[in-house]
């Protein structure tokens, strides 16, 4: 099967298995043997492993070279770095002879330790450079864009497209390349095979490449090693189906680049060969080369929001192979992109691609047949109840993952997977030609509440809104059976309903799950099966939404890059996943589509990339990604490329914002504010807020990339926003504190907002802001928020009593009332504010307004809204209303960094120096915590656990080689931290730092840490 994708996995079809060495883990611009890197001076990365204590890098030397039998020093012939003292190993540049296009490079690197001694050299590695142009014309040897001649934009029928060409000499085939973009979305295929990446040792498809970006901006293209493809056949045939995709599907409506009679579909391609004797040959796309299309397949119709239609009766057995007759077929045509939009760059896509994970199918839990509806009259919603066939209906799971079920005209077989997630499904049936089935999906099930859409126990489909989710497939009427999984759209669903137009005999489903955040690099579990499943659901959302670009939900007719969720989750995401490279890629959409949408070209717009829902007016909080991101990317991975490339765009925004609002130091307003928050925020306080926070992180980003007068001057902004935010919003009169949350009203444009409620001072999201920028002037002032704070949560009978016309009087006690703009920060600034009791009271709730309120609903992903559903009032405002949302699942950096005790340290980005800092639960509900994350240094781990009646503290630890911690434990006193008999502070290579308020802190070089800690 074919290799290797841009900037991806490695090139073959089974990655290198390569030695565990004391210098292990080489990427080059954070991938492992990536093809199609475009990168002039990519950033090489290692890591070094010691069993020994206190062993860190002195110095290292690169060697790279055009074979690997090059790779020592005297011989590399492209770059020896000679030995560079440095600690370095993320992100090192390369510093060699220019690179040159479409070529693989070898390299290693050898290390030695900080006192000089050899540490190890790395096993050879490799990368290979992609077409090392922007302009679509350099490297693509005369490829141009073309499409199926005559075709009409949205007419019925996906292009296929194809051509043969004979090959020099197969035998003598050295290597393939096939590079390859679109305008929409590609399946790809060579010499009837399709084309496959690597992944967890054998190979897999992607879903919708290449992806979605602004059109109009940039593009990208895809590399892949297709030698063992093409070497199988004498000629070499090359095929592809285009689907809409982002680019002419009913999603790009309000974009720039969206047409109402619709945009022709477009190929670009180049497969380059190159032979044992050193010469090659390329075929591309061109209108005069032999390409011939077709609309007359199977794949009807496409769109990212309705789903998929496919005629098996209409499919072309052959024709991605050589020797099939074409002669029928229409030519194709040049498609004239490049003379709309001259300035596009076409680019290599710089990352993982969104592809299937076959080790999270999923695999029916039950199957319910349903043959009719009874009981309309006596249900609460007027709408009965489905009649079940119990002669059908399998609720053994095990059973269900393998029995066949027969369906007949007016029945309905719904399909339980037991998991909300984000794929396809892969069906299997058997039926007469021309049967038609209809596959329709959805996350829930309707009970007999008011908001059901149809009879209990039937798929819930009403917060599609206009979404159609539907895969339709009809028969060919294959004896022995048929089997389909739909390549052109996508879904977000837990069930799946199915319906058919004659008999007809499904034999299987799997519900195949796709994402980008293929890696994953951190995980929490505790003795709390809540809290677990609280973990997994907020990891299975961002599987779902991190889907070649961070959207919001991926079922309805929405499923776009919005910002403020994005920017809220960007932690968690990072240590759930190896996300450095996919949210630097967004953060270039991001800012691409400032200029095309942002208003003056200089704000940062609330949706990217395209142009549907971006509202116009204040953005605060979902604008502020454009600084939020590349800060948070930057502290996670210790990488400063993103900064750099974003600067002009990060200041144009900060200036934007100084000339709206100029002396008064306001933020530019916010139509969103404190989004689906409980109690209501002043949306321009929110905005207020988001200025500070954008101008304090634009100071430390400066300093990043060494720009410190910047740096300063972004520091004096943030004192003037201080300054006027006091001035406005936090009150001194009689003698008390209060944060006027209620200058203004929050969010206008909130969907099921109920319009009577009002804002109100000392609001929990106003309350956290203010402490976390520190935006009060007194120590006595600080007290009081807290306390302001703490009762707010508390939220007990005297609280209720004080505040009669508050939201909080429906509430329980210990809730929390924060939307999308406090969640990510309401667990942190509590504990940073000695107020973890609180933070874990709130963990624990689950009554509404909390985190396990959903997980109690049986909720197997984040919702959008603390009240999307219960067993009790049914269905939230249907208008807006996703089950599967990450945003509020932002608690989960908290339980990595606070929970676990794996934080960075801001003075140290990537982890290079971090802290361990875990909390134990004071309530009593978690009584062990085990964490674990991969640092660009390699695995951190903190694990800990109560014993002798929670008397005792014991406390694993490692601290990666080439880094080291500060670590804070909670201890009677320093003597009580002991490594079995020795106290701490006296370990070799450690050094205590000083026990305060009941924590002792130290630090600690690499190493491994069996600890305890009394507590009493």
């Amino acid at each position: 099967m074919a290799g290797a994708v841009g900037g991806g996995a490695a090139a073959q079809a089974a990655p290198t298995r390569r030695p565990d060495t004391a210098v292990s883990g080489p990427t080059v611009e954070h991938r492992t043997d990536p093809v199609g890197v475009d990168a002039a001076r990519p950033r090489f990365g290692w890591r070094m492993r010691s069993e020994a204590r206190g062993r860190s890098q002195g110095s290292y030397q690169i060697l790279v070279a055009s074979s690997p039998d090059r790779l020592t020093a005297g011989r590399a012939d492209v770059w020896d770095s000679g030995r560079v003292r440095s600690a370095d190993s993320v992100a090192v540049r390369y510093a060699g002879k220019a690179l040159s296009a479409s070529t693989r490079y070898h390299w290693t690197v050898t290390v030695w330790d900080a006192e000089g001694r050899p540490v190890g050299t790395a096993a050879p590695a490799f990368f290979e450079t992609g077409l090392m142009s922007t302009d679509g014309l350099s490297g693509w040897d005369g490829a141009q864009w073309i499409g199926m001649k005559g075709k009409s934009p949205n007419s019925a029928g996906a292009p296929m497209l194809r051509k043969e060409a004979p090959l020099k000499n197969r035998s003598h085939v050295r290597e393939a390349r096939l590079y390859v973009t679109a305008l929409g979305v590609y399946e790809a295929y060579v010499n009837g095979r399709h084309v496959t990446v690597p992944q967890d040792g054998g190979t897999t498809t992607e879903l919708l490449p290449p992806g979605w970006t602004n059109y109009d901006a940039r593009l990208k293209y895809l590399t892949y090693d297709v030698t063992d493809l093409v070497t199988r056949e004498p000629d070499v045939t090359l095929a592809v189906v285009l689907g809409n995709g982002w680019y002419n599907g009913r999603i790009s409506d309000g974009s720039t680049y969206y047409s109402e009679d619709g945009n022709a579909l477009a190929l670009k391609a180049k497969l380059l060969i190159r032979y044992t004797d050193g010469t090659g040959q390329t075929v591309v796309t061109g209108p005069d080369g032999g390409w011939k299309a077709t609309d007359s397949g199977p794949y009807r119709t496409d769109d990212i929001y309705d789903g998929q239609t496919y005629d098996a009766r209409m499919e072309l057995p052959g024709w991605t192979a050589r020797g099939f007759d074409d002669s029928d077929w229409s030519d194709v045509e040049r498609v004239a992109f490049e003379d709309k939009y001259p300035d596009v760059q076409l680019l290599a896509y710089p990352g993982e691609t969104a592809r299937f994970m076959h080790r999270w199918d999923r695999r029916p839990q039950s199957i319910t047949v349903a043959t009719g509806v009874t009981g309309q009259e006596g249900s609460p919603n007027g709408k009965g109840r489905i009649v079940e066939d119990p002669a059908r209906t399998v609720t053994d799971p095990v059973k269900a993952a393998s029995t066949s079920v027969t369906i007949g005209s007016g029945e309905t077989a719904v399909f339980d997977l037991g998991q909300n997630m984000v794929g396809v499904a892969r069906y299997s049936l058997r039926g007469p030609a021309g049967a038609k089935v209809e596959f329709k999906f959805g996350e829930m099930l309707n009970d007999d509440s008011a908001g059901a859409d149809g009879p209990q126990g039937s798929v819930y489909r009403a917060n599609l809104r206009s979404a159609k989710a539907t895969s339709t497939y009809l028969l060919k009427g294959e004896r022995r059976g048929e089997t389909h999984q739909d390549s052109l759209t996508f879904y977000g669903f837990r069930y799946v309903s199915v319906t058919a137009t004659e008999n007809v005999t499904i034999t299987g489903l799997t519900g195949k799950v796709a994402t980008s955040a293929i890696r994953e690099t951190g995980t929490v579990t505790t003795d709390d099966p809540d809290i677990n499943r609280l973990a997994s659901n907020i990891r299975w959302g961002q599987r779902g939404n991190y889907l070649w670009v961070p959207t919001d939900c991926p079922q309805r007719d929405e499923r776009l890059g919005w910002t403020g969720d994005t920017q809220v989750f960007s932690t968690t995401g990072l240590y759930n996943a190896d996300a450095g490279v996919f949210l630097s890629h967004f953060q270039d959409t991001v800012v691409d589509s400032a200029v095309i949408y942002g208003a003056d070209k200089a704000q940062f717009t609330g949706v990217a990339p395209g142009g549907r829902y971006n509202f116009p007016g204040g953005g605060s909080g979902w604008a502020d990604c454009g600084v939020v991101l590349p800060w948070t990317v930057w502290q996670m991975t210790g990488d400063a490329t993103v900064v750099e490339r974003s600067w002009p765009a990060l200041t144009r925004y900060l200036d934007w914002i100084r000339e709206q609002t100029g002396d008064t130091y306001a933020g530019q307003g916010s139509l969103t504010g404190d989004w689906l928050a409980p109690q209501k925020t002043s949306a321009q306080m929110m905005s207020d807020i988001y200025y500070g926070y954008s101008a304090r992180l634009m100071a430390q980003l400066a300093r990043a990339i060494g720009r410190p007068a910047e740096g300063e001057t972004y520091e004096r902004l943030f004192g003037r926003i201080k300054q006027a935010f006091i001035t406005k919003y936090l009150s001194t009169a009689g003698g008390t504190v209060t944060v006027r949350s209620s200058l203004g009203d929050a969010s206008p444009i909130e969907p099921g907002a109920d319009p009577n409620q009002k804002t109100e001072d000392n609001s929990q999201t106003a309350l956290l802001w203010v402490l976390k920028l520190g935006f009060y002037e007194t120590e006595a002032q600080w007290r009081t928020l807290v306390g302001l704070l703490a009762d707010n949560i508390g939220n007990d009978a005297a609280y209720k009593a004080a505040h009669p016309n508050s939201s909080r009087v429906r509430y329980a006690e210990n809730t929390l009332s924060v939307g999308f703009l406090g969640v990510n920060v309401l667990a942190p600034v509590l504990t940073d504010e000695g107020r973890a009791d609180l933070a874990y009271k709130l963990l624990h709730q689950d009554a509404l307004p909390s985190w396990l309120f959903s997980v109690k609903n049986g909720a197997t992903t984040v919702w959008e809204r603390w009240n999307s559903y219960s067993k009790d009032a049914g269905f939230g405002p249907v208008s807006m209303n996703s089950f599967n949302h990450y945003a509020y699942g932002a608690i989960m950096e908290w339980m990595y960094a606070y929970m676990a005790g794996i934080a960075r340290d801001p003075d140290s980005p990537g982890f290079k120096h971090f802290v361990l800092q875990p909390h134990i639960d004071p309530t009593g509900g978690i009584t062990q915590v085990s964490g674990s994350y991969e640092s660009p240094y390699g695995e951190i781990r903190s694990e800990w656990a109560l014993d002798d009646a929670g008397r005792t503290l014991v406390y694993e630890a490692v601290v990666p080689a080439n880094s080291e911690a500060i670590l804070r434990l909670p201890a009677v006193s320093a003597d009580a931290v002991r490594e079995g008999r020795t106290p701490l502070a006296r370990v070799d290579g450690v050094r205590l730092l000083g026990h305060k308020d009941g924590v002792a802190s130290y630090r600690l070089p690499s190493g491994q840490y069996h600890l305890t800690a009394r507590l009493r």
